[in-house]
Parts: structure tokens; C-alpha cells; sequence
């Protein structure tokens, strides 16, 4: 028994740690990148089950690319979602990437955000 309590322990933080490591390895992708990063991000992306915590969803923010990469980021922003909220309280910069908007106008408005 006591062994199968450390093996959940494991696998619980192994479960925790798949937010923290996609952050580390930078933001997703942009529309230009190889089809094989994509897939690669985006596996790496739907391996992490919601919901999340609030610190993987503040370390997820980090991971959003300047552009929308092929509805990714959307991915991303659903996942986030799942998560409590709101992730973003501070107005972002104006050229700060879209995901960033969205999460900034659904916590302040209630409201998707901007869609331009």
C-alpha cells in the first residue's frame, strides 16, 4: 500500500510538472514554424490535463506566441480557462500577443475580449 501511495505522489507531481516544463521551452511556436514543431508543441500542450492550478496557469501564460499558430494558441487559452480565474488582472502591454488581451478582457469585462 505504502508503495502505491508513493507511485501516486509521482505521478500527481509528474502531472504538475507538465505545465512548468512547457513554459521552460519557451513560447508556442508562430504560423511560420515547421509543421513537426507544431505537432511537437501542440502534443506536449494536450498532454496536460485540466483542470489547472493557478500556478500552472500563470506559468502557461508565458507560453503564448505572437500569433495565433494555427489555432494553438486557442488551445492554450481553453486550457488556461479551465483553471481558476482571473490569470491576468494588469492591462497588458498594447502589443502584447492576443492570449494575453483575451485573458486580461475576460477577467476585467466578463467579456472574450478583442477579436482583431
Amino acid at each position: 500500500m505504502v508503495r502505491q501511495i508513493g507511485r501516486i505522489d509521482r505521478v500527481g507531481k509528474q502531472r504538475h510538472d507538465l505545465p512548468r516544463r512547457l513554459a521552460e521551452t519557451g513560447h508556442l511556436p508562430e504560423r511560420d514554424a515547421r509543421e513537426e514543431e507544431i505537432d511537437r508543441r501542440t502534443r506536449q500542450l494536450l498532454a496536460i490535463p485540466g483542470p489547472v492550478t493557478a500556478e500552472e496557469a500563470e506559468a502557461l501564460v508565458a507560453c503564448f506566441a505572437p500569433d495565433d499558430c494555427h489555432g494553438v494558441a486557442r488551445t492554450l487559452l481553453h486550457l488556461i480557462d479551465t483553471g481558476p480565474n482571473p490569470v491576468l488582472t494588469t492591462r497588458p502591454d498594447p502589443d502584447a500577443n492576443k492570449g494575453h488581451h483575451r485573458l486580461y478582457h475576460r477577467s476585467v469585462f466578463d467579456a472574450p475580449g478583442p477579436t482583431t
